[in-house]
């Protein structure tokens, strides 16, 4: 893919940038470039270029806004204590979004061409990628939209992929400390058939009624069952789950089709291995959850997703009970997978999986 660049002419000041990455946020602020490329059944991939960040011009009638034909994804770029700057298994991520792209009837876009995009604009913007320091990144959003002027429900033939990055602290606020989770009885993220494996806004968009809901009962992050039975665990409103028993177990609920294949995730599942835990990916039933905390034979629960990395869980909730939290602070298996995990991506710690992507 050959890339155009056009430099930014008014970037933000070396001060101001100082100030931003002090304190980040997450998802607030945005850097100083972002790579566009268009697809026509024509011309396939095309005019990749690397621009000043601003507003797109849509017109009223392109396609996303009717009929939501989209993807994403998400990662994250880290700079390591000699100032190098790496991201975390950016082929998975490509892959992803290629399987989330067929899903969807969009073109693929080749994973090494993923994977130049996106090292492409973090080299143009590598002053915004935080030190190491509080675990600070670059959280790097690739999308794929249908851009065609056209209202008719039929596969775009114009196809705009971008990348744009913000600077990211701690997703959730409150730090590495259990998250109270909302049961949602009335609501489903995705059922079989759907899109609940793809990586795409209407999964995101279906699942904020419950999030309010959520938020509402004075929770966190809501968790939804399956659609077809409402009995067995599939994920939170963007998280994986993970069970962890008093025999070194750790449970996780199998992807079938109607879960998110999470990057993170599957990593866990690597690490967990690694560290001499049996591994299950299995059907985990929302009775299993109450009945295991109860007994005491589910000792840690946690989350985990590209945003917020690894959290631990506490309270389940649901409208007329709840199940306490299993532990009131990490678990020491949560706090060491979390700990692998993150020191891989910082460069603390050899990366044995050969995970990490150098990019400067």
């Amino acid at each position: 893919m050959q890339i155009s660049t056009t430099p930014a002419t008014q970037p933000v000041t070396d001060e101001r940038l100082a100030e931003i990455l002090a304190d980040p946020g997450f998802g607030t602020f945005f850097t100083d470039h972002m790579f566009t490329v268009e697809w026509t059944p024509e011309k396939g991939w095309h005019d990749a270029r690397i621009t000043p960040y601003g507003p797109i011009t849509l017109d009223p009638a392109t396609a996303v806004l009717h009929y939501a034909q989209e993807t994403f994804e998400g990662m994250k770029a880290y700079r390591h204590a000699d100032g190098s700057i790496w991201t975390f298994r950016p082929e998975k991520n490509a892959e992803r979004m290629a399987k989330s792209s067929r899903r969807l009837a969009l073109p693929e876009l080749p994973v090494e061409e993923f994977v130049g995009a996106v090292d492409a604009l973090v080299r143009a913007d590598a002053r915004w990628v935080p030190d190491p320091e509080g675990e600070k990144s670059l959280y790097i959003r690739p999308f794929m939209f249908a851009s065609e002027t056209f209202l008719g429900v039929r596969p775009s033939h114009h196809v705009t992929f971008m990348v744009i990055a913000s600077p990211a602290g701690a997703y959730f606020k409150g730090g590495f400390k259990p998250v109270t989770l909302w049961l949602t009885t009335e609501y489903t993220r995705a059922g079989r058939g759907g899109m609940g494996d793809a990586k795409t806004g209407g999964n995101y968009a279906s699942s904020l009624v419950a999030q309010q809901e959520a938020y509402a009962q004075g929770c966190d992050q809501v968790v939804f069952l399956d659609a077809q039975e409402s009995t067995y665990v599939e994920e939170l409103g963007g998280m994986n789950l993970y069970f962890v028993f008093k025999d070194g177990t750790v449970v996780t609920p199998s992807t079938t089709g109607t879960i998110l294949e999470g990057i993170t995730r599957a990593s866990i599942v690597e690490i967990a291995g690694g560290l001499g835990h049996k591994v299950e990916e299995r059907k985990f039933s929302i009775d299993e959850w109450r009945d295991g905390v109860a007994s005491g034979d589910i000792v840690e629960i946690f989350a985990c997703g590209t945003a917020a990395v690894v959290t631990p869980v506490g309270t389940l909730k649901w409208d007329g009970g709840e199940t306490p939290a299993p532990t009131t602070e990490a678990g020491e298996l949560t706090t060491k997978i979390r700990q692998a995990l993150v020191d891989i991506q910082f460069g603390r710690a050899e990366d044995t999986f050969g995970w990490m992507h150098k990019v400067v």
